[in-house]
């Protein structure tokens, strides 16, 4: 219905367009925000590049990697070099410092509103900017947390210690063979808690942001709501994007705000209620 009517495309950073966000943030009587992976981008959690290359010389030697993410599913020679490469992918997209304070200037634009996040990131910047653990859905799982590869049981493990001990003591592309992280329950090898599959672990603790998520959005319907979409793009438009829309067409007292660079835009059937900035979102953070 929406994709057949795809009629608006992105305004512009333009400062209309950032006064009318300006002006629905401050007026808005709760906001839902819809966050991607080009948020984290802005961020500057960027997985080519400079950054990659920093992190990752004696594995792009070694195999030629271009990427972060597609060397994660490269097949390994051994499960003490799958899990040097990956710790390190942990570690420096999870647990060490390097946000440029995109999130933390979006949390300062919210932090006095009623407020809820759904998002596909699995990098924890969020909780670490300061926003609430119990205002965040993460739908797609957390770099920071292990499961059964089986999986055996519905539980997530946290990983810092393993990872940081993995990351210290890793040498010539490898960990040592005892910290090769299994599940405590069948001894089977752990993985991440990432949604690839159908074998992707949604525990106690996903179930209940689920369901927080379902009641903040159940609790404002009809009222003025911004559903604020952050960096989202058409991998998979039915977490965050399809929703937002639909839930905007429903609701006349709604607006949807879209900011993403190159790719802000919103179908015709909520034009009115839109507010499409194409641009950088640190950048749009800052004029905020």
């Amino acid at each position: 219905m929406f994709l057949r009517n795809m009629t608006r495309a992105s305004t512009g950073a333009c400062s209309a367009e950032i006064e009318r966000l300006k002006t629905e943030l401050e007026t808005a009587d709760a906001v839902i925000i819809g966050a991607g992976a080009g948020l984290s981008t802005s961020a500057g959690f960027t997985y080519s590049g400079q950054r990659f290359e920093e992190n990752f010389p004696d594995f792009i030697a070694k195999y030629g990697f271009r990427d972060m993410y597609s060397a994660g599913f490269y097949p390994f020679e051994s499960a003490e070099e799958h899990w040097a490469y990956w710790s390190r992918y942990i570690f420096i997209n999870r647990y060490a410092d390097g946000e440029n304070g995109t999130y933390k200037r979006l949390f300062e634009l919210v932090r006095d509103k009623d407020y809820f996040v759904l998002t596909t990131n699995v990098d924890h910047q969020f909780q670490k900017a300061g926003f609430d653990k119990r205002r965040l859905f993460y739908t797609q799982g957390d770099y920071g947390l292990f499961q059964c590869s089986e999986p055996c049981h519905n539980k997530t493990y946290d990983n810092e210690d393993a990872v940081r001990e993995m990351v210290a003591r890793q040498a010539d592309m490898k960990i040592p063979s005892g910290l090769i992280p299994r599940c405590p329950v069948c001894g089977k090898p752990m993985t991440m808690n990432l949604r690839a599959d159908d074998s992707f672990v949604q525990d106690e603790g996903w179930y209940r942001a689920s369901g927080r998520c379902s009641d903040f959005l159940r609790r404002h319907e009809g009222q003025h709501v911004l559903y604020l979409e952050l960096g989202v793009g058409m991998n998979t438009p039915v977490i965050i994007k399809y929703p937002f829309w639909q839930m905007t067409a429903r609701n006349p007292k709604g607006t949807y705000a879209c900011i993403n660079y190159g790719g802000a835009f919103a179908p015709s059937m909520i034009e009115k209620q839109s507010i499409c900035v194409n641009g950088d979102i640190f950048t749009v953070l800052k004029e905020l």
